[in-house]
């Protein structure tokens, strides 16, 4: 072998050993960062927290809820009385109080009182729509804890895909290198093409990485709207609200989000309907919807209460002065009770009557349909993890280790004389590809645990309702 064909040989025996070591330095890095310690950042259960405690909705529907209860306590009470002031009989030839007898100053009181047991039904009425009010409040925490830990890992999964590419772009800069090398070199093997393939490649990876950052801004943006009013008031200040291009930090780690009764997920055969309505009649959107259907048969029987008589009773006193003689007159007394006749009911009371039944049944529709989608969507939700399972152990325990051993295989073969440049490049592209399609599996597995879990949430009180996860 002549000197510049030994001197050509060493020098790609020298790069792919560069580029081995960067293969196994990006490994070593990768399993550090695995290792070390969580700094002070934003992990997925402190967003979840700091958007639910700072939804300005949830305040709004606590300040409904009190308007409702005051409401009911106003509706239990009967009508203010009514007073009346006059003079009666006064003769107006000369408006003398005693010239004649049949005059007097009367001073009456009235009070109306509602038909049947209209009080008691409005506050029962009352009651149940101000007790729904809390059950939107958890339906709404639970939702927000699935939108949020959504985007908490959109924002995750496009800063770690981020992190791989370019982990792996030093490798693809020392391909280029070599293959200019080789391309340069007359000795070399590089044909023009391969140059020109190992450039395109950079530039797709530039390509990628502007996309990933692309989607890593959305999903921090907003991912922000929900958590940013929560920072600024923790650090008491505004100025995390002013500075929009200050990012917030994720932690480091995927964080580990545990499925709500995981036996429900072991088996590819469905769950048995019943089994699952059980746990769905009490998730709170469903039970809101029960107090609406009570409330609304409430109404019903409140618009049966207008068939019922409105009674009244009424008293007032008359002051008769003395007589133009001086002699006393008896002053009267009189009592009286008022009430009205529901004859002619077919134009309203019937129709009223109608209507409420109308909108109660209309309700207890929106529930069976309420049902039905949550068990669809649940239906689907569970599928797709069972086949993400599928692919993540996969992935796990084969694609990924054979994926490694080819790229290794490919680099050594090019390195040593015996492969194609081509080949090498791509076996390369095709381990990055399914480095980052392993963590958008497990990504998309833990989005779809969370989902999941929302149709287990139940009221704090009967119930753990937690949906978030645990940051390892």
């Amino acid at each position: 072998m002549s000197g510049s064909s030994r001197k050509y040989s060493w020098l790609l025996k020298d790069a792919g050993a560069r580029l081995l070591a960067i293969i196994l330095s990006g490994q070593v890095l990768a399993v550090q960062a695995v290792q070390q310690p969580l700094t002070q950042r934003l992990s997925i259960e402190q967003s979840i927290a700091l958007a639910q405690h700072y939804d300005p909705w949830l305040q709004a529907n606590a300040f409904h809820q009190q308007s409702l209860d005051n409401q009911r306590i106003a509706a239990g009470t009967l009508p203010d009385p009514r007073m009346t002031l006059g003079i009666a009989n006064l003769p107006v030839d000369s408006v003398d109080f005693n010239q004649e007898a049949m005059t007097q100053f009367k001073v009456g009181v009235a009070q109306q009182f509602a038909r049947g047991q209209s009080l008691t039904l409005r506050q029962k009425q009352l009651a149940l729509l101000g007790a729904q009010q809390a059950l939107l409040r958890e339906d709404r925490k639970a939702k927000i804890a699935v939108t949020v830990a959504k985007l908490w890992l959109d924002a995750f999964l496009a800063r770690e895909s981020i992190r791989l590419i370019e982990q792996d772009r030093e490798l693809f800069e020392h391909l280029v290198d070599v293959a200019q090398s080789s391309y340069s070199s007359t000795l070399g093997q590089t044909r023009q093409q391969d140059l020109v393939r190992a450039q395109l490649e950079l530039t797709r990876l530039d390509d990628r990485l502007a996309v990933l950052g692309e989607k890593q801004d959305v999903a921090l943006s907003q991912l922000q709207q929900w958590v940013r009013p929560g920072l600024a008031h923790q650090a008491n200040s505004v100025s995390l609200l002013k500075s929009e291009k200050k990012a917030i930090a994720l932690t480091k780690l995927l964080p580990t989000i545990e499925l709500k009764q995981p036996e429900f997920f072991v088996h590819q055969a469905g769950l048995e309907q019943q089994i699952l309505l059980s746990y769905l009649l009490v998730h709170p959107a469903i039970v809101h919807l029960d107090n609406k259907v009570r409330a609304s048969d409430v109404g019903v029987e409140l618009a049966k209460q207008k068939y019922k008589p409105q009674w009244g009773v009424n008293a007032s006193y008359g002051y008769r002065d003395n007589d133009n003689f001086g002699n006393d007159r008896a002053d009267f007394f009189s009592v009286g009770v008022t009430f009205d006749m529901p004859l002619f009911t077919s134009n309203r009371q019937d129709k009223e009557v109608q209507s409420a039944i109308a909108d109660s049944e209309a309700l207890k529709t929106e529930k069976s349909l309420a049902l039905r989608n949550m068990l669809g969507v649940f239906e689907v939700a569970r599928a797709r993890l069972l086949r993400l399972n599928q692919r993540h152990s996969l992935y796990q325990t084969r694609l990924l280790e054979q994926m490694h051993e080819q790229a290794e295989a490919s680099l050594s073969a090019y390195t040593n004389d015996d492969g194609d440049f081509s080949e090498a490049v791509r076996a390369h592209i095709a381990l990055l590809n399914s480095q980052i399609d392993a963590l958008a599996i497990n990504i998309e597995r833990l989005k779809t645990i969370v989902q999941l879990n929302y149709f287990f949430t139940q009221d704090d009180s009967n119930g753990d309702r937690s949906s978030s996860g645990r940051s390892s």
